[in-house]
């Protein structure tokens, strides 16, 4: 299959590739170093410095395929720029191109009132807040949405919300001033129309964090993953979004693009590994030769040159599947992708580990904490086996 790629989506990958280059992978200690000096839920000045830098060159909003808001790329030409953005932890962020901010701004163009768009949507355009996506809950098993028990009550010209999230990525970041928050306005209705989503300020009362969740021990600040209960927490009925019963239509409308772009940095992450690998072992000595005159090894590098290839061919196709033909007729590749691309760069990631030795479970190199994040991302946005059945499901249907 061949795919165009458009002039303007090859400058820009042009572009970002030099401003990687450039500025993102020199400042890395630096960054790592700021967020672990003082307050460490402090966002980074250099991030800053840099995501200055990046607007003023039109590297921004890269994303948002649909909307003039975004670059005019489609899915297919964002996916090599997402890539590059995946190869630093702080490359994302760099461009505007961050989760949760990337799925919460494609609710609000796509849903969101002129309004609710004005109010938020503008200031996480500009980078000037950022926000989080509260859907996870501590007492039921999220992989199933119909199970989120967060309450939704409409009273008079309100909504209030009662409920137990946690997981929230991105709200331990100072910056986070909106969460979208999923829970049931009727759990008397329909399976798929009890949910909703609504707008919530963070600042207003009755919104808790109680604590940073650790994924493998890590607390990723400033972004961090927090645990938040909403105690009687009113917001004006405005702030709901779509309407009452639409939670899942608007789940299904963000999750597709969020977890293609998820996909997408995993490719640039697992080719970082690969990379580090290969430098590893054309210089380091043991036995008697390199570490890349041993054979075992030079099998482990060709078996990740080929997942890698495989993986990012598989996510290739899927963008362009949502390109043509939609998110909903996409389903298939989006979960296929979901699954295949953070198995791989696990299986990558822990060869390169295993190349560096100590030094590989070490912060020294970063494959550690890359190997974490990434694996908690066969969890995020559903586990494997909820997208294994969507594509079993897909595949028996055609031979029904």
């Amino acid at each position: 299959m061949i795919w165009e790629i458009s002039e303007r989506s090859k400058e820009l990958r042009a572009r970002v590739s030099a401003f990687m280059n450039e500025h993102i992978y020199p400042n890395e200690a630096c960054w790592l170093a700021q967020i672990n000096e003082g307050n460490r839920w402090e966002p980074a000045p250099i991030q800053e410095e840099l995501k200055a830098m990046a607007k003023k060159q039109g590297l921004w909003n890269l994303f948002l395929p649909e909307s003039e808001r975004g670059a005019g790329l489609t899915n297919l030409e964002y996916a090599p720029l997402c890539e590059l953005m995946g190869r630093s932890p702080m490359a994302a962020e760099v461009f505007n191109c961050s989760p949760p901010d990337t799925g919460n701004m494609e609710v609000l163009v796509r849903y969101g009132t002129p309004a609710q768009q004005q109010q938020w949507l503008t200031p996480l355009l500009e980078g000037e807040i950022r926000s989080a996506f509260a859907m996870t809950e501590p007492a039921v098993a999220s992989s199933d949405a119909t199970n989120i028990c967060t309450r939704i009550e409409r009273d008079g010209d309100d909504y209030v919300i009662r409920g137990h999230k946690w997981y929230i990525s991105g709200a331990g970041d100072p910056r986070c001033k909106i969460y979208i928050v999923m829970g049931k306005t009727d759990p008397n209705a329909a399976r798929h129309q009890q949910q909703s989503m609504i707008l919530v300020p963070a600042n207003t009362p009755g919104v808790q964090i109680k604590r940073m969740m650790h994924v493998f021990g890590y607390d990723d600040a400033p972004h961090g993953h927090a645990e938040i209960v909403f105690d009687n927490v009113r917001v004006p009925h405005t702030n709901l979004l779509l309407g009452e019963g639409r939670g899942f239509e608007i789940a299904q409308g963000r999750l597709g693009p969020g977890r293609i772009h998820h996909c997408m940095r995993i490719i640039g992450a697992a080719e970082r590994a690969l990379e580090l690998m290969c430098k590893r072992a054309l210089t380091r000595t043991a036995f008697g030769s390199r570490l890349a005159d041993k054979g075992g090894l030079r099998q482990e590098i060709a078996r990740s040159r080929m997942e890698i290839d495989q993986a990012r061919l598989l996510t290739l196709n899927a963008a362009h599947t949502m390109d043509v033909a939609g998110n909903k007729v996409a389903r298939a590749e989006i979960a296929m992708i979901k699954v295949v691309a953070p198995t791989m760069a696990c299986r990558v990631i822990d060869r390169a580990i295993q190349a560096h030795g100590a030094m590989g479970v070490s912060q020294d190199t970063g494959l550690a904490q890359s190997y974490a994040l990434i694996r908690s991302l066969r969890l995020a946005d559903g586990p494997d086996e909820v997208h294994m059945e969507t594509v079993a499901k897909l595949e028996l249907r055609k031979h029904a």
